[in-house]
Order: structure tokens, then sequence, then C-alpha cells
């Protein structure tokens, strides 16, 4: 029986899982369990701070855990890629890796950007124009305009 880089993801995912779930379970008994002793032990399993270390498969368990304890939880196709990365003897260091949060957005498509305004300069009250000549570009330009009303759904 072959196990695929995949499927071993999976398994490791799901392991994460029903780990964080035992935490979760402490958690609602004792609260601060994971902020005061869960944090620091795990982190140290981890090896999160040792900045100058190369990642080894005895790290990578503790580290998805870590990433199941975010709100987006692991990502399985960077789980995957870090683990066939490890598997295949690439020497990562934690400098070259990203965050979860950043890996997880860079994963997600960009949205789409915003249609041009199309009401007229010349609404917006005369009281308006000297602030908004006061404020920079930007923030002048994500300032809503007069004749916007977000709660007209006609």
């Amino acid at each position: 029986m072959n196990v695929t880089t995949q499927q071993l993801a999976e398994l490791l995912i799901g392991i994460a899982r029903s780990q964080q779930a035992i935490v979760d379970g402490v958690e609602s008994m004792k609260a601060g369990f994971k902020s005061t002793h869960l944090s620091p032990a795990l982190d140290s399993a981890a090896k999160i701070r040792s900045t100058g270390r190369a990642l080894t498969l005895q790290d990578f368990p503790a580290r998805v855990l870590v990433q199941c304890q975010g709100r987006a939880g692991p990502n399985l196709e960077q789980v995957v890629k870090d683990l066939e990365d490890l598997l295949s003897g690439k020497v990562t260091t934690p400098s070259t890796v990203a965050p979860a949060a950043a890996r997880a957005a860079a994963a997600r498509p960009a949205p789409a950007a915003p249609a041009p305004a199309t009401a007229p300069a010349a609404t917006a009250a005369p009281a308006a124009a000297p602030a908004a000549a006061a404020r920079p570009a930007a923030v002048a330009a994500a300032a809503p305009k007069a004749g916007d009303n977000d709660l007209d759904m006609t």
C-alpha cells in the first residue's frame, strides 16, 4: 500500500483537528488554558521561535496544530506542498515560510475592483468641499459621496 503526500496531509490535518477538539474541551472547562499553558508548549514543540533552524518532519505535526488554532485552519494545498518539500529533503528555514494567514490570503483570489462611482461631482454639498480639499487624495476617494445611499435596494 502506498500513501500519497495528499493522503498523508489529510491524515495530519485530521489528527490536528481531533487534537484541537480536545484543546477546545479543556479550554471550555478552564478558561485561559490555551493562552497560558498550551501556546507556549505548542510553540516550543513546533519550534516557532527557532529562526535559524531548518524545518523538520518532527516539527511539522505541531505546526499543523498551530494552524488549527487560527480561524481559517490549515490549508490543505499548503500542507501538501510543505510536506512534499520536507519529504524530498528540500531545506526550508522558517524565515522563508510565510505565516499561515499570509498563505491563506495568497490562496484566495483577489477581490474584484469596485466599479467607479457614477454620481456627478456637483451633488456634493458646498460645505464638504473645503474639508475634502484638506484630506489626502486616498482618504477623500474613500469617503462616501453625498448621493450614495447604501440602504437603497431599488
